[in-house]
């Protein structure tokens, strides 16, 4: 399985962008996507994840409200909307697929290389 993340950008402050990603090779529609975000000097960070079908969604406390990830089966491809930008958003954002819909980094056997966003205040 291949993820290829793309969208990462510079964006001001309040702006908007938004990831998507897409997965090729030996995938399923019942796969689990997601991301999870990596800024300089911190741990990487759970973002958002969506079931298989599209159906339910988790989201970290940091982003709920502003960002919103979504799935399009037919094209094996999830994107993620990220509206409100703050400058504590930048990071490297890596998308991620696995067999279930979790929040843990470990609960995912495969990874985008990511995907840089940078917002300026």
């Amino acid at each position: 399985v291949q993820l290829v993340e793309s969208g990462g950008g510079l964006v001001q402050a309040g702006g908007s962008l938004r990831l998507s990603c897409t997965a090729s090779g030996r995938t399923f529609v019942t796969d689990a996507m997601g991301w999870f975000r990596q800024a300089p000097g911190k741990e990487r960070e759970f973002v958002a994840a969506i079931g298989g079908r599209g159906g339910e969604t988790y989201y970290g406390d940091s982003v709920k409200g502003r960002f919103a990830i979504t799935k399009n089966n037919a094209k094996n491809t999830a994107y993620l909307q990220m509206n409100s930008l703050q400058p504590e958003d930048t990071a490297v954002y890596y998308c991620v697929l696995g067999l279930w819909l979790r929040v843990k980094e470990e609960d995912y056997d495969f990874w985008g290389r990511g995907t840089q966003v940078t917002v300026s205040s």
